[in-house]
């Protein structure tokens, strides 16, 4: 069983992830994969520069980052033409990776992905979880640990998709407003339940 893990930005991904883990359950990160598929020497690193020109490159030849984000984050169709070039190529390292820890025999995996939804991914799993946290939130810890101020905060937050679509299309949900230990007890929770659907007894 494959459960996509998802929430918006500064909603505590990996922190969730963190947690199953300790309970062993593996993950497969989106973001890593995503930067793998643009490294120096990759077909999608090339084909970008080409599309988006050579000032999206630093000067030892990796993805400028920033420079792409400013020219995509303003332009939609220059961001699905960068989606044409990355998804697919993301997809099928992400199926890779998903097949190699299922093979290990781990009880489920997760796949760990901040546009699951947008992306499409959550058509690779089985069952959808939503980090979930309010908005306010999300502004307040995106501006502490970006280094951005509220305003820009705010502009990405209001970028993805909206907590209310996010929550409507969850089939679990944790709220990670509180403290440590009531996310970890959330965890536990969902790991019974998982461990369950998969015919196992509860974890440790």
């Amino acid at each position: 069983m494959i459960i996509g893990v998802t929430g918006g930005i500064a909603s505590g991904k990996s922190t969730v992830a963190r947690a199953f883990a300790a309970r062993g359950i593996p993950w497969v990160d989106a973001d890593e994969v995503a930067r793998e598929v643009v490294a120096p020497g990759e077909p999608a690193l090339a084909e970008i520069a080409e599309h988006f020109g050579p000032e999206v490159l630093t000067p030892d030849g990796g993805l400028d980052r920033r420079a792409l984000r400013e020219i995509v984050f303003a332009d939609a169709e220059a961001r699905q033409r960068l989606e044409r070039i990355t998804h697919p190529r993301i997809r099928q390292r992400l199926e890779a990776h998903l097949e190699r820890l299922q093979a290990q025999g781990a009880p489920y995996v997760l796949l760990v992905s901040p546009l699951l939804f947008e992306s499409g991914q959550d058509a690779m799993v089985d069952r959808c979880l939503v980090i979930d946290v309010p908005e306010v939130t999300q502004i307040e810890r995106t501006a502490a640990r970006d280094g951005v101020d509220e305003a820009q905060a705010r502009a990405i937050v209001a970028a993805q998709m909206s907590r209310t679509e996010r929550l409507a299309r969850a089939d679990d949900v944790i709220d990670n407003s509180a403290d440590e230990a009531g996310l970890d007890a959330q965890v536990v929770k969902l790991d019974r339940r998982y461990r369950a659907a998969v015919g196992l007894p509860p974890g440790r």
